[in-house]
Parts: structure tokens; C-alpha cells; sequence
């Protein structure tokens, strides 16, 4: 990714909230033609936010990728939204685009048994529906097991972060109108951005 300084994360932090508050992720792999083969997907981060873990469907070639090669970076996108120049003091300006981003290079490794796989389903269930915890519990068992067998399992032990806050921090000439113009936006990601502004103190919040 290219990341430019002035808007290099540099505190672990940042990207695990932003990794904890948009989970759907882009797994990456080489598959064998050299290209790379992308899976969407929700992944758990660690408490300690050193492990991702997650699952694809038996069918999805990606873990036999995974296995081949585990050396993988996952993406992350975050708030995302069109920026006008007329949030600029003057006319000798043109329009961006802001965003947050996280991608991790890790190590893959893939979960076997249906006891890891099943603790795998409920740190997800944990992370997007607590409640349905009991049902899944509740569930026959060989019905449970069938499901189980249609997943593979794994973890990625990330090695390396980088996180991108493209905010326009370096042209704090413009952050009092951008802000107010996304705070104001119908778009959900401009929103997102505006909070960001707040988060990362490039403006004061009301």
C-alpha cells in the first residue's frame, strides 16, 4: 500500500479499532497461475491483537492457497468518501478521496478438528451476534458436525501492520469545512470520516 507519511498510523491502536469496528476483510493470496485470489470475509481479531482467525467454505480454493503458501496480507477498509475542493479557502484546488485502511501481512495456518473450528464460529458469533450463542449450542449434533465439515478454519498471525488515515492532515487549512461537510453528509462513510476527524483531534466535535 502506498503510504505516504503524513498519513502513516504509527499507534497499533488506530488500526485495531479500525480492524475490531469494519471486520469484513480481504484475504490475499498467490494461487497458482501468480496471481492473486481474493476472498471476502469477517475475521476476529485478538485481544492482544496479534491473531486473526476466520473461515472460507471446503468448496473455496483459498485455504489450499493458504496452505500452499501461507504468507498472505489481509485488507481492511474502513470509512470511505468523495472530498470537494470547495472545502478549500480558495480555486487552485482538485477533488480526493479520503479513507482508512489497514492491511496486515501474516502467516497462515490452517485449524484442524471440529473443536477448533467450532471455537472459531463462536469468537465470530462473540463479535456480530452473542445472542445466538444458545442456538448454535442447541443445535444436533450431527447436523453441527455436517456444518463443520463444510468450513476449513485458520488462523493468521499477523507480522507486520500498516495503517492508512487519509484525512487530509496535511492541509489543515481545509479540516473546519471537511469536517462539517461530511458531519452533514447522507453517506454513511462521510460520517464515518467526520467521527475519525474528531477521534484523531484534527477538529473539535460539538
Amino acid at each position: 500500500m502506498y503510504l505516504p507519511p503524513q498519513f502513516k498510523a504509527s499507534d497499533p491502536a488506530l488500526a485495531h479499532a479500525l480492524m475490531r469496528e469494519h471486520p469484513f476483510a480481504s484475504l490475499v493470496s498467490i494461487d497458482e497461475d501468480g496471481l492473486p485470489f481474493i476472498t471476502h470475509l469477517p475475521l476476529h481479531l485478538s485481544a492482544d491483537g496479534q491473531v486473526l482467525t476466520g473461515h472460507c467454505a471446503r468448496p473455496n480454493p483459498h485455504w489450499r492457497h493458504l496452505q500452499a503458501r501461507p504468507r498472505a496480507r489481509v485488507a481492511f477498509l474502513g470509512p470511505q468518501a468523495y472530498m470537494s475542493p470547495a472545502v478549500y479557502p480558495d480555486l487552485a484546488r482538485v477533488p480526493t478521496w479520503n479513507y482508512l485502511a489497514v492491511h496486515a501481512t501474516v502467516q497462515a495456518r490452517l485449524l484442524e478438528g471440529d473443536e477448533a473450528k467450532d471455537a472459531v464460529l463462536k469468537q465470530l458469533i462473540g463479535d456480530h451476534e452473542p445472542a445466538y450463542a444458545a442456538q448454535w449450542r442447541a443445535q444436533d449434533p450431527d447436523w453441527a458436525a455436517k456444518m463443520l465439515q463444510g468450513i476449513v478454519a485458520f488462523e493468521l498471525a499477523i507480522e507486520q501492520l500498516d495503517c492508512k488515515l487519509k484525512l487530509n492532515q496535511h492541509r489543515p487549512e481545509a479540516h473546519a469545512a471537511m469536517y462539517q461537510a461530511y458531519r452533514g453528509a447522507a453517506s454513511e462513510g462521510a460520517r464515518g470520516l467526520a467521527a475519525w476527524m474528531e477521534r484523531l483531534g484534527l477538529v473539535q466535535g460539538d
